[in-house]
C-alpha cells in the first residue's frame, strides 16, 4: 500500500518535513560520501559576510548555485561545496562604529585598535544562524560545518604566500597616484568598488574668468569641481582646435574655444540686447601654450612660489574636448588622473588644499569645510570679486563610497598596487578559456573591463583586515615581503613571531633589523583590499601551499561558480586576478551570470520604497520549492527577475499542484485496487499506443533535462519539465481515467509509477 497523499497544496509543512529527514539521516554528508570514488565536479561558493542579513536576491543565487552541483551528484560526481564566510573589511568597521557610537578614525584610534578589533571579530559573526536557517530552508547544500573563514590565521597565511609570489615576481608596489578616495572611511578605493557606488546628481559647475597676465583679457575656464580652484595651478587647452579672442556683450575680452562660443556666450545678446560677441582673433590652441595668467586664489601663488616653480600658464593636452564647457579646463594635478599626468608634463608645482578628512586645510579661506559645502562658498567669492562668469546646473553621475554612502573624491595618495596591467594579455587569454552565461557578459562587459584594466590600488588604510605583508626600513626605507609566519619568526628571531596573531595590531608589533643600514623593519600600516581575500578562496580555503598541495590541485580550477552580475568587477575580477597571477590559468570554467530580483513592477527593493521582500516571510508563505520552481523557470538567470507573490503561486498550482494531484491521484486508485507494482513486468509490445507515447515522452524528457543541465541551460530544463507534466496530466491522464477505474486495467497502472 502507499501512504496516502494529502491533496492540498501548502507544501510548506512537507518541505519542513523532509528537511528534519535530511538533517537526522546526514543525507548531505552521505551524498558526498557515497560519491568519493568517483570524478571530482568543484563548485567554489563566493563567500557572503555575517555580519549582513540575507535578502530575497541570496534566494536566487542560493538556488542557482544549488542546481547544478545536485545535478552534477545524481549524475556520479564528486562535488564538493565548502561554505565559506567573507569576515574582513569596511561593512564590518563600519558596523561595529554604529554599535559603539564612532565616528570615523580618529575616534576609533582613541577608543583603542585591540578592543576594536576584537568588536569586529564579533560582529562578522552576528547573522552567522540565521543565514545556517536560511540555506536549510532554502534547501542549499554546502558544508557549513567546516567553513572557511576570510580571518582565520590559515587563511591570510596563504593569502600572504600569494602576494609573496607577487612581489617576487615584481608585480605588487607603492606608488602616488590619483586615487578614488572615501575620506570618511579615510582608505582609497579599486576600480571595482568605485563602479559600485554611482549616484545621479544635481551640482553647479563654474566658468571662471583668468585673467591674463599683463593684460584685460580673460580666459574662460570650466570646472565641475569648484572646490578645487584653490589648488589651480595651470590651465589647458586642445592643441588643435581653433581658440579665439572676442569682445563679449559684457564688457569683458575672453580667449575661448570657438566652437563652444555659441553655446557659452550666445544668452549675452538677450541680457545686453546687442550682439553676444565679435571675433577678434583666431589661435590654434598651441599658440597659446605657456602663456600666463593671474593666480586665481592668492595661496596657490603662494604654495607654487613656495616650491620654486612656475605655475599659472596654459599647457596643452589632447584630453580636452570640445563637448561642452568652454574648451578650455582648469588643472589641479593633486585631485585628477589627467590633471597629475599633465602635471607631470609641464612640471607643475603640487598643491593639495584638502586633507584626509576631506576637508579644505588653513590656507584656503574654507578651513574645515567638506570639499562638497565648500563648493557654493567658492562660487559666492568668486562672483564677489568679478571672477565667476557662471555657474551652470548640470546633472551628472558621482562616485559614492559604496559603504558609507559618502562623495569619494578624486586624490592623490601614496597607495599599494598590484601591476594587472602587465598581465592584460594573460587575463584576457584565460578569461577567453570560459563559458560565461550569457556570452555577452563575458565576452562585453567583463571581457571590455579587462581589456582596458588598471593596476589594482590593494592597500587600504583601515584596522580590520589581512595586513599587507610588506616590512619598511625606518630609515633607508628597504623593503621586504614576508610570505609566511616561519619565514616572519626566522626574520624577527623569536620563535614566538610565528604563533602571533595575523592582525593589527598585534603583527604591527613585530619588527626586525634592516640588512641594508641596521636600522629597525617596521610593517607597513595598510590592510588589503577584502576583495583580495575573496579571490584568494579557491588556494586559501585548503592553506595552500603550507597543506593540502594534492587537494587544492584536484579542486583547481571550479568547474561551475555562480554571482550576480555586480561580481564582474568583484569577486569574478579578484579570481580571475589572483589565478592569472599566480597559475596563469582560469579560476573557473563555466560561470552563471545572475540578474537582480526586482519588485513585481520592475523597481528596486529597498526598505525606504517599502517595496523589499522578507526572504523568510516568502519562504514560509509560499515554500522553497515554489520559489525556487520560480526563479528556474520565470526568466533567464541573468535577467532581472521581477519577484511576484501571485506569479509564485501561479507556478507552484500549476506545476507542483498538478505533478502532486497526478500522484495523488495514482495512489488513491492503486490502494483501491491493492495495486502493486513490484509485482507487474512491463510488456512494452502489449502497451496502448498513449501509454508508448508516454513512455517516449518520458526518455525523450530525460535526454532533454540531461542536456540542458549539463550545458547550464537551466530555464530550458525547467520548461521541458513543465511541458511534460502537463501533457501528462492534461493529456495522458485524462484519456486514460477510464482504464484506471476498472480492476482487469490494473496491468496498465505500472505506467504510472
Amino acid at each position: 500500500m502507499y501512504n496516502k497523499v494529502d491533496t492540498n497544496l501548502n507544501f510548506v509543512e512537507r518541505e519542513k518535513e523532509t528537511l528534519k529527514f535530511w538533517e537526522e539521516n546526514d543525507i548531505f554528508r552521505k551524498s558526498m560520501e557515497n560519491r568519493k570514488e568517483g570524478e571530482t565536479y568543484t563548485f567554489y561558493d563566493g563567500p557572503p559576510t555575517a555580519n549582513g542579513k540575507p535578502h530575497i536576491g541570496h534566494v536566487l543565487t542560493r538556488v542557482i548555485k544549488d542546481m547544478i552541483p545536485r545535478y552534477q551528484t545524481m549524475k556520479g560526481k564528486y562535488v564538493p561545496r565548502k561554505a565559506g564566510w567573507d569576515t574582513h573589511g569596511l561593512p564590518v568597521e563600519l558596523e561595529v562604529e554604529k554599535l559603539l557610537g564612532l565616528n570615523g578614525k580618529e575616534q576609533i584610534e582613541e577608543y583603542g585598535m585591540e578592543p576594536f578589533i576584537k568588536k569586529c571579530k564579533e560582529s562578522v559573526w552576528k547573522y552567522k544562524g540565521m543565514w545556517e536557517d536560511f540555506s536549510g530552508t532554502v534547501g542549499f547544500w554546502a558544508d557549513m560545518d567546516n567553513p572557511y573563514v576570510t580571518y582565520d590565521d590559515n587563511f591570510i597565511e596563504s593569502e600572504w604566500w600569494a602576494l609573496n609570489q607577487i612581489w617576487q615576481k615584481g608585480l605588487l608596489y607603492k606608488g602616488f597616484k590619483i586615487v578614488p578616495y572615501c575620506p570618511r572611511c579615510g582608505t582609497p578605493l579599486s576600480t571595482a568598488e568605485v563602479s559600485q557606488g554611482y549616484k545621479t546628481v544635481k551640482e553647479r559647475s563654474a566658468i571662471v574668468r583668468f585673467k591674463k597676465k599683463d593684460e584685460d583679457v580673460y580666459f574662460l575656464a570650466w570646472t565641475t569641481t569648484p572646490w578645487t580652484l584653490p589648488s589651480n595651478v595651470a590651465l589647458c587647452v586642445n592643441p588643435t582646435e581653433t581658440y579665439c579672442k572676442v569682445k563679449a556683450a559684457d564688457g569683458y575680452t575672453y580667449i575661448m574655444a570657438k566652437a563652444l562660443l555659441d553655446t557659452v556666450l550666445g544668452k549675452l545678446s538677450e541680457e545686453e540686447d546687442k550682439k553676444a560677441y565679435e571675433i577678434l582673433e583666431e589661435y590654434k590652441g598651441t599658440d597659446l601654450e605657456r602663456l600666463e595668467y593671474e593666480p586665481l586664489f592668492e595661496c596657490a601663488g603662494k604654495a607654487a612660489e613656495n616650491q620654486k616653480k612656475k605655475a599659472h600658464f596654459i599647457t596643452v593636452d589632447d584630453y580636452v574636448t570640445m563637448t561642452d564647457g568652454t574648451g578650455i579646463v582648469h588643472i589641479a594635478p593633486a585631485f585628477g588622473e589627467d590633471d597629475s599626468r599633465i602635471g607631470r608634463n609641464y612640471d607643475l608645482p603640487f598643491v593639495q588644499f584638502v586633507d584626509g578628512k576631506g576637508e579644505m586645510t588653513k590656507e584656503t579661506p574654507y578651513e574645515g569645510l567638506f570639499v562638497k559645502d565648500a563648493d557654493p562658498k567658492v562660487l559666492v567669492d568668486l562672483d564677489k570679486e568679478g571672477k565667476l562668469f557662471d555657474a551652470p546646473k548640470f546633472e551628472h553621475e558621482y562616485p559614492h563610497c559604496w559603504r558609507c554612502d559618502t562623495p569619494l573624491i578624486y586624490y592623490a595618495r601614496e597607495s599599494w598596487y598590484i601591476k594587472e596591467t602587465a598581465v592584460r594579455d594573460d587575463l584576457i587569454r584565460n578569461n577567453n578559456t570560459v563559458n560565461w552565461i550569457p556570452e555577452t557578459i563575458g565576452k562585453g562587459r567583463f571581457g571590455n573591463w579587462l581589456e582596458n584594466i588598471q593596476d589594482w590600488a590593494i592597500s587600504r588604510n583601515r584596522y580590520w583586515g589581512t595586513p599587507l605583508n610588506i616590512w619598511e626600513c625606518e630609515d633607508c626605507g628597504h623593503q621586504e615581503s614576508i610570505g609566511s609566519r616561519a619565514e616572519l619568526a626566522e626574520r624577527s628571531g623569536n620563535p614566538d613571531d610565528a604563533k602571533v596573531e595575523l592582525h593589527r595590531p598585534y603583527i604591527d608589533k613585530v619588527t626586525f633589523k634592516c640588512p641594508d643600514c641596521g636600522k629597525t623593519m617596521h610593517r607597513v600600516p595598510e590592510v588589503i583590499d577584502c576583495w583580495f581575500d575573496s579571490g584568494a578562496m579557491p588556494f586559501a580555503q585548503h592553506h595552500y601551499p603550507f597543506e593540502n598541495k594534492e587537494l587544492f590541485e584536484k579542486q583547481f580550477p571550479a568547474k561551475f561558480i555562480s554571482e550576480a552580475v555586480d561580481q564582474t568587477r568583484g569577486w569574478f575580477h579578484s579570481l580571475m586576478a589572483e589565478s592569472t597571477l599566480l597559475f596563469n590559468k582560469a579560476p573557473y570554467e563555466n560561470v552563471i551570470v545572475l540578474g537582480h530580483v526586482q519588485d513585481e513592477n520592475g523597481q528596486k527593493m529597498s526598505k525606504s520604497k517599502g517595496n523589499a521582500v522578507d526572504p523568510f516571510e516568502a519562504l514560509e508563505t509560499y515554500g522553497a520549492d515554489a520559489i525556487r520552481w520560480y526563479f528556474y523557470i520565470n526568466s533567464a538567470p541573468w535577467l532581472p527577475n521581477r519577484f511576484s507573490g501571485k506569479t509564485v503561486q501561479e507556478g507552484q498550482r500549476k506545476f507542483m499542484g498538478t505533478l502532486w494531484n497526478t500522484y495523488a491521484f495514482f495512489v488513491l486508485y492503486a490502494n483501491i485496487d491493492n495495486f502493486d507494482a513490484t509485482k507487474y513486468n512491463l510488456e512494452y509490445d502489449k502497451l496502448t499506443v498513449m501509454d508508448k507515447w508516454l513512455l517516449s515522452k518520458m526518455n525523450s524528457l530525460i535526454d532533454e533535462v540531461d542536456y540542458d543541465l549539463g550545458n547550464y541551460r537551466i530555464p530550458e530544463a525547467a520548461r521541458a519539465l513543465d511541458t511534460f507534466v502537463d501533457e501528462m496530466s492534461n493529456w495522458y491522464v485524462r484519456r486514460s481515467r477510464e482504464r484506471f477505474w476498472a480492476k482487469e486495467w490494473s496491468r496498465t497502472r505500472s505506467m504510472l509509477t
